[in-house]
């Protein structure tokens, strides 16, 4: 049962409680078959589960109250998130989908606004001045969005969500998968079923519901959806080419981000950008623009590039 809060009449800009979930529970099929053996959230990035760094910028930000979905390959998420404080995990016995997956989270958040992020996307999005920003309008939904062409799908007008069918439209924008909702909007979805947050959505706008559009263009943002994203995202990282997280700036030091426990062999050739967790590296190798995962072992003689290694 949700716990029923006063705090959202506030309206204050220093609220002190803020709650979070981060959308875990898929099968990343795009990243097929890399996410047989680990899933897409803690796939690392410069050698740290992509989900931890989520975490901590999050909690950096203020979110006290972070819930986690998981169903594919639910240990993993277990295991990596057994020693964080103020993480609620959500294990999903059959998979719900992110409609199915919030619905379920009412029984362990409270009664105030709920920041979602999806658990594959880097981005600079200010989660916090985002949060505010849903607090201060007037609004039960809060949707980030910005001009991104590969997925411009939506109609927006003035700050407001028209339409979600606007594919092909020039001046269609793009969901980044970052929002705020008040959880009241959720209940009408079916418990421990399937579904999808988005069809909950067009629902709203059919019953001439309102939901806010806000703008983030001057954010950097990917998803890592595709293996071609992931190295690239690598690249952009260890180029200086993008904005880092903070949690993230001490590695950002040369092209080269290498765990200090991996074993480098003799004459091993690395070019452009690489990086490499505690794997062992075989002898007379050459390295280029690829990541290298934890207890991965390359042969002596091997050259390897645009590729990830596990």
């Amino acid at each position: 049962m949700r716990v029923s809060s006063s705090r959202r009449g506030l309206r204050i800009p220093g609220i002190r409680f803020m709650q979070a979930m981060i959308l875990a529970a898929g099968f990343g099929t795009r990243l097929l078959p890399y996410s047989t053996y680990r899933p897409k959230p803690l796939f690392p990035l410069l050698n740290s589960p992509l989900l931890l760094l989520t975490i901590d910028r999050m909690q950096a930000a203020g979110f006290n109250h972070i819930v986690v979905n998981c169903h594919h390959l639910c240990e993993q998420v277990k295991e990596v998130l057994g020693k964080c404080s103020g993480v609620t995990l959500q294990e999903e016995e059959v998979i719900l989908g992110t409609g199915g997956g919030l619905r379920r989270a009412l029984d362990v958040i409270d009664d105030e606004p709920l920041l979602v992020t999806n658990g594959d996307i880097y981005h600079t999005v200010d989660l916090k001045n985002l949060y505010h920003r849903h607090v201060d309008g007037d609004f039960p939904l809060t949707l980030a969005v910005h001009d991104c062409p590969r997925f411009n799908s939506l109609l927006v007008n003035n700050g407001q969500l028209c339409s979600f069918e606007g594919a092909g439209n020039p001046s269609a924008l793009a969901f980044t998968g970052i929002q705020v909702i008040d959880p009241k909007i959720l209940e009408p979805i079916p418990l421990n079923a399937q579904s999808c947050i988005i069809e909950r959505y067009r629902r709203i706008l059919a019953e001439k519901g309102e939901i806010a559009a806000l703008r983030v263009d001057h954010n950097h943002w990917t998803d890592m959806g595709t293996e071609q994203d992931y190295l690239d995202l690598h690249g952009a990282l260890l180029g200086n080419k993008i904005p880092c997280w903070m949690e993230l700036q001490s590695r950002i030091t040369t092209p080269f981000c290498i765990d200090d426990k991996a074993v480098i062999g003799k004459k091993v050739t690395m070019k452009e950008w690489c990086c490499i967790g505690r794997a062992q590296i075989g002898d007379n190798v050459t390295i280029s623009r690829s990541v290298i995962w934890d207890d991965a072992v390359v042969a002596d003689g091997s050259s390897i590039s645009d590729a990830i290694v596990i």
